[in-house]
């Protein structure tokens, strides 16, 4: 463990400035790519076999672009969200913390659903955002009934392992 370190470590010395470069050049914006780039150091101090690298730089963005990617994604959201939000009376926007808890949610719905199969998460959605049954499920994607009970099993399970 004490080698993975110092292999880490060695890679942050190494490249952590022009990872950071790199970043904000795709974000626009010099504090989040600094993140980003902490955040791919410590995803790589995770239990990541490091003995074989030969391109680092090549990895580095790898891990990067995918941290990026949900960076991307979590803003949509919260940008959906928050259009959404201006367009209620004034009477009726939930306070900030609220609003706050709100976005919080959607991002982990979000890392949930995009861990999940796509048939699983088909089901998923059909049951819980569009309130159809398992029968009227199965007609609609063409799904054995216990096909759909299965799909729905596994969302379900992957929505306790993310909460967990």
């Amino acid at each position: 463990m004490h080698a993975h370190r110092d292999t880490v470590g060695a890679l942050y010395r190494d490249h952590r400035s022009w990872l950071q470069r790199w970043l904000g050049g795709r974000v626009g914006c010099r504090e989040t790519a600094a993140d980003l780039t902490q955040d791919t150091f410590a995803r790589l101090l995770q239990d990541r076999d490091l003995g074989g690298l030969r391109e680092p730089r090549a990895f580095l963005t790898t891990v990067a672009r995918g941290l990026a990617a949900n960076w991307f994604r979590r803003q949509s959201l919260e940008r959906a969200y928050l259009e959404q939000l201006a367009s209620l009376p004034e009477a009726v926007v939930p306070s900030l913390e609220d609003q706050a808890l709100v976005c919080e949610a959607l991002q982990q719905i979000d890392a949930m659903l995009d861990g999940l199969p796509t048939a699983a998460r088909q089901v998923f959605l059909l049951a819980q955002f569009d309130g159809l049954r398992y029968d009227a499920i199965a007609e609609r994607l063409g799904l054995s009934l216990s096909t759909v009970k299965r799909h729905m099993k596994r969302a379900l399970v992957g929505c306790l392992a993310h909460a967990g």
